[in-house]
């Protein structure tokens, strides 16, 4: 941990990225319930109502988990530092990914975890589903101990891959192109670590990646 750290991106540029990401990932369920919306208001359409009611409870599930995960993974999530509950961890990241290939395995055991070790959870979350589109498991662990923690989240599927510019992101290096909406996130998830003294690992294997990630005890926190 005694590694120089980079240099780390502008607050103003990170909060455009991070801003843009999220918008990115609102846009489908949004989209959908416009146009739920849209059938509902036609009168001519009267035979496809129910379909379109189906799609807005669905669209309105979708939109409501991933703001309420983007809450916690990118934002504050409440007032400063908390020891949140695992059991909350655990609703907010299958309501996220309820519609995701992968299934989620959890095997969280301690009751809780501090705020920055949650949020860096949720985001090594979300790489860990991106990783494996083509479904399979997504296996959630972590430990706490004295306001450290120590995470590990293996994903596990066919043609799992993790790209190479999240890869950079992870250790605060920019991507050839530089960051954009999707290489943000997981430059954030390094960040998180590092500001809490700790660092984050990506190891690819045959149709599996393991991410590692320490945390130290009674660290700074992005809150």
């Amino acid at each position: 941990m005694e590694d120089q750290r980079p240099a780390e991106m502008a607050a103003d540029q990170l909060a455009a990225l991070l801003c843009a990401r999220l918008c990115h990932d609102l846009v489908s369920p949004v989209s959908a319930l416009s146009a739920a919306l849209s059938v509902l208001d036609d009168e001519t359409s009267a035979d496809m109502h129910e379909d379109a009611m189906d799609l807005v409870r669905e669209s309105s599930r979708q939109a409501q988990a991933k703001l309420e995960f983007a809450r916690l993974a990118y934002g504050a999530g409440g007032s400063a530092p908390a020891t949140l509950d695992t059991r909350e961890l655990r609703r907010l990241t299958e309501a996220m990914f309820a519609p995701s290939k992968p299934e989620i395995v959890w095997k969280v055991e301690t009751p809780g975890l501090e705020k920055t070790p949650s949020r860096l959870l949720m985001n090594l979350c979300i790489l860990a589903v991106e990783s494996v589109p083509r479904g399979g498991t997504v296996t959630i662990e972590a430990t706490e101990s004295g306001g450290g923690a120590r995470i590990r989240i293996v994903a596990e599927g066919p043609r799992a891959r993790l790209n190479e510019d999240a890869v950079k992101a992870l250790e605060g290096q920019p991507p050839e192109n530089g960051y954009d909406g999707r290489s943000i996130q997981p430059y954030f998830a390094g960040l998180i670590a590092r500001n809490a003294g700790g660092r984050v690992s990506a190891h690819a294997g045959e149709e599996r990646i393991e991410f590692v990630a320490l945390v130290q005890p009674h660290a700074s926190t992005l809150s």
